[in-house]
């Protein structure tokens, strides 16, 4: 049961990290302008290695 929990809220996190990405995209795509990038991309295989390991 915890199992499947955790499978499900690893989803979860998986797909709103991808789409806070896809909504900050145009912001990262502006600011790389000026030197600056935000390290989303670190946030989103981080969760995707944890949801392929609890699949």
């Amino acid at each position: 049961m915890y199992a499947r929990l955790y499978r499900k809220t690893m989803f979860a996190l998986y797909q709103t990290s991808l789409a806070a990405g896809i909504v900050l995209l145009p912001l990262a795509v502006h600011l790389r302008r000026y030197g600056v990038s935000i390290p989303l991309h670190r946030l989103i295989e981080s969760l995707e290695r944890a949801y392929e390991d609890a699949a």
